[in-house]
């Protein structure tokens, strides 16, 4: 290691030919191996490449001579290293140079330039990584990003990685703008076609593929049900929202990386008519009815809320900020909440909000208390709330009555009759007017 922080070896390889050295030089050179290793190549000099600053950035065009002299060091050092003692502190240090001129090779291969931040491509925005040190794969061509000396992207929309040398060679569209213009769900189980019908090639790329794995292995994606190849499937795996609703599954599936993407951009959008599309659900999944209640109650506390200084002082309604559909329509489902209801978290926290809510309306807030009811049928009894489990609301005025007086009684509702015999007597007076 230099004053300058560079990192200096013991043996050079010239980027561009192989100079010999004069005994003067071969004298003053410090010794890298023992005699013994020295005496093995004693023949041929020893040029590992490794006198240079591999981290410096290469000055001018290089010749693929460059690339073949590394590559030639490459495996002089990894002869050296089956050759030396095995744990010694020498073949350590051989390791550590081999690494060093595979970063370089790799170096030499994809010259950074001078790269825009932003770059829009076939709907993607594509936006320049600064991270060094995260390890990531590059969609593209499936190859390792290396963040410490490559330079490479992620699409701020479906969150697409790719190397920049890559950037032109990308034909897959990006998947928010299909979130975008089609938020809906594939809702058949795994709807194959077969190959015949993909005429044997990958439904994305349209590479030759087969069952047997010549040329390339078809892997099927249970999401669409189409096969693709390895590059465009990596046997990822996520929860099919098919299964969910159809079986009440959840255990992930093998699905192509567009459907992934596709599936976790979907996740949280309340698409899912769950009474449309299978109501008998209900009758089978009872965490579906507790929650279905307490989204109604939930809608039934909104006035008081809107209406309530104190409320939107407290910003009570936020406390649903990431589940806004709830506080708009008790009947739409996203899969995020689905797997939710399955695992028992969304009862948890939705049954706090919903006594949170109820406390403030019937004990916190003297103005939500008086808007409360008196059941007209018996007159007796507490205050009464719409959300309140013991009550039945009318349906034409939203009149709240005790459950069984309102059941057992057959007459219509007084509010409602009330309203009616106003309503005539106006009639009235207008004509007679």
């Amino acid at each position: 290691m230099n004053s300058s922080g560079q990192l200096t070896c013991k043996y050079s390889l010239s980027t561009h030919c192989v100079l010999p050295s004069t005994p003067d030089e071969k004298e003053a050179k410090p010794e890298l191996f023992s005699s013994e290793t020295r005496t093995q190549s004693s023949d041929r000099t020893m040029d590992l490449g490794l006198a240079e600053d591999h981290f410096s950035r290469p000055v001018g065009s290089f010749v693929a001579s460059d690339i073949e002299q590394l590559k030639l060091a490459i495996e002089e050092c990894k002869r050296l290293i089956l050759e030396l003692p095995e744990h010694s502190e020498r073949q350590k240090d051989t390791v550590v140079k081999l690494i060093h001129l595979r970063l370089k090779l790799q170096e030499l291969k994809d010259p950074e330039e001078d790269e825009p931040n932003l770059r829009v491509l076939l709907e993607h925005r594509f936006s320049k990584e600064k991270s060094k040190s995260v390890k990531q794969t590059c969609d593209k061509c499936s190859t390792i990003i290396w963040g410490l000396i490559q330079t490479w992207y992620t699409c701020t929309g479906c969150y697409y990685r790719c190397h920049s040398k890559c950037m032109n060679l990308i034909t897959k569209p990006c998947v928010r703008s299909k979130v975008s213009h089609q938020s809906e769900y594939e809702l058949s189980i795994c709807p194959e076609i077969g190959l015949d019908r993909q005429d044997y090639r990958c439904a994305e790329c349209r590479t030759p593929v087969s069952l047997r794995g010549v040329p390339s292995e078809a892997r099927q994606c249970d999401y669409t049900g189409q096969y693709y190849c390895s590059a465009c499937h990596w046997n990822d795996t996520a929860i099919i929202p098919a299964r969910v609703i159809h079986n009440w599954e959840f255990e992930p599936r093998k699905v192509c990386r567009s459907s992934m993407r596709y599936l976790a951009l979907m996740m949280s959008r309340p698409v899912l008519k769950l009474k449309e599309i299978n109501p008998l659900l209900f009758n089978f999944v009872e965490e579906l009815v507790e929650i279905r209640k307490l989204r109604q109650d939930i809608l039934l506390m909104k006035p008081y809320f809107i209406t309530c200084k104190e409320a939107m002082e407290a910003r009570l309604l936020l406390q649903l900020h990431d589940r806004q559909h709830f506080v708009e329509n008790d009947d739409m489902y996203s899969l995020q909440d689905l797997i939710d209801i399955s695992s028992g978290r969304l009862s948890c926290s939705l049954t706090e909000i919903h006594t949170t809510f109820a406390k403030h309306i019937k004990l916190d807030c003297e103005r939500c208390q008086a808007k409360g009811f008196v059941c007209e049928l018996c007159k007796e009894g507490d205050i009464l709330f719409p959300f309140d489990s013991h009550t039945s609301v009318c349906h034409d005025c939203s009149a709240v009555f005790h459950r069984d007086c309102y059941y057992d009684n057959s007459t219509t509702c007084p509010r409602c009759a009330r309203m009616t015999e106003r309503k005539q007597d106006e009639l009235s007076d207008e004509k007679e007017a």
